[in-house]
């Protein structure tokens, strides 16, 4: 069963000054997430109950962190990046 994505402000921000052919490959990802959620690694400590997908697009590796709520069947989108300090502004952005 495929869950429905919901996007944060931060996501959102973050998608829109992307290049139109990278905001088409997470388009992509999310359907892929909402329909496998469990897709993503499954991180730990601080980021605990977040998972991290890991995709590519034209030779370079983005990282898209969401979480999932199975009662509500819903994917929630938290930020998309490359991996440098990827991990360090995720952990800011959820303790805020």
């Amino acid at each position: 069963m495929a869950y429905r994505p919901q996007t944060t402000s931060k996501f959102n921000r973050i998608k829109k000054k992307l290049p139109a052919s990278l905001q088409k490959a997470i388009d992509q990802q999310v359907l892929l997430i909402c329909q496998h959620h469990e897709t993503g690694e499954m991180k730990t400590g601080d980021l605990a109950g977040v998972r991290v997908h890991k995709f590519g697009h034209m030779g370079q590796l983005y990282l898209l962190a969401y979480e999932a709520d199975e009662q509500a069947e819903v994917i929630y989108i938290y930020a998309v990046g490359g991996r440098e300090n990827f991990y360090r502004d995720l952990k800011t952005y959820l303790k805020s």
